[in-house]
């Protein structure tokens, strides 16, 4: 039995953004019609609470494909250099369950978050959205810069971080590779001032967006808060947009950023207007008009990952790319 190892620079190679966003479009056409099957994460925090693995299983119709996301998460990572998301996207067929492939998932996270936020913005976000704001400057600031660009006319970026000097750093590899107006703000709220499309990407535990900042027509993605006890928004921010979601049952049961104003009774869970399956179906309606506030909640799904891998076992056999293992 061989087995097709795909690496961090295989992922990059195989699968650019924009072809991503194509693929997440169909995945979630798929999950529509009901093609799909996916159980809440599992997650096992080490007892010192410095990190977590956690195990994402599911099945997807079309294209048809099972397995499963197997990763660690440990946030300090950042600071030495490393990744805080480690491990693999294992996918195997669906007669008989053989393993296809072993894909780097931190190179997968990367690409597919990015690629459903685009998703999600190219349905919600003003088609004259033109000023991005990142609030976050790691992993998925870069690749949400090059998302958002896909289906919007980004021509002005605005970065905050909580660290400036990575902020800083950002902010002169993004210029000189896009040659786009991108600058650091010394505050979330100034980044924020004027932006039109907003992307939170922290693995922050307290609010780094505030409702009162929120401006008429801007569209926000909520993306670095996927378990607790992480949260990037305020309770206001979602008291006053239309609100998306990725999947209900996940947002619910693992996204503070809903989960504690419903407690607070704030919200009601009927607040959710769709999920991204609906939109991308079209079977229901996103921005009703150029003055709403559109906030997508995503907090990662199985199905995106198995799509993405896939197509990269697809593309892989292809052009002859990974590494074959007499498995």
């Amino acid at each position: 039995m061989e087995l097709i190892v795909l690496g961090e620079r295989d992922v990059h190679e195989l699968l650019p953004i924009a072809d991503c966003i194509e693929v997440m479009d169909g995945a979630f056409r798929t999950v529509a019609r009901g093609g799909f099957m996916q159980p809440l994460r599992s997650i096992a925090w080490l007892p010192d609470r410095r990190g977590a693995i956690g195990m994402m299983p599911g099945f997807l119709a079309e294209p048809d494909a099972v397995g499963a996301k197997v990763i660690t998460v440990f946030p300090e990572n950042r600071a030495a250099g490393l990744e805080s998301h480690q491990g693999s996207v294992l996918l195997h067929e669906t007669q008989t369950g053989k393993p296809l492939a072993i894909v780097h998932a931190g190179a997968v996270t990367a690409i597919r978050t990015a690629a459903v936020s685009a998703l999600a913005t190219r349905i919600l976000a003003k088609e004259s959205a033109s000023c991005l704001a990142l609030l976050g400057s790691g992993t998925q600031a870069h690749t949400h810069l090059e998302s958002m660009m896909s289906v919007r006319p980004i021509a002005r970026v605005k970065v905050w971080s909580r660290t400036p000097a990575n902020a800083r750093a950002f902010v002169d590899a993004a210029a000189a590779a896009r040659g786009i107006e991108i600058e650091t703000s010394a505050s979330a709220r100034e980044a924020v001032r004027g932006a039109q499309i907003v992307c939170t990407l922290t693995a922050a535990t307290k609010p780094v967006l505030e409702g009162a900042w929120l401006e008429p027509g801007m569209h926000v993605n909520a993306v670095g808060s996927s378990v607790p006890p992480f949260r990037e928004l305020d309770n206001a921010v979602v008291e006053r947009s239309r609100i998306f979601v990725d999947n209900r049952e996940c947002v619910l049961n693992e996204a503070d950023d809903l989960r504690m104003p419903i407690a607070a009774g704030l919200i009601g869970a009927d607040r959710i207007l769709a999920d991204l399956a609906e939109l991308a179906a079209g079977t229901a309606q996103g921005r009703t008009s150029g003055s709403d506030v559109t906030l997508f909640k995503s907090v990662g799904m199985a199905i995106e990952d198995i799509a993405a891998a896939r197509e990269l076992y697809r593309r892989a056999v292809l052009q002859g790319r990974g590494t074959r293992v007499d498995y």
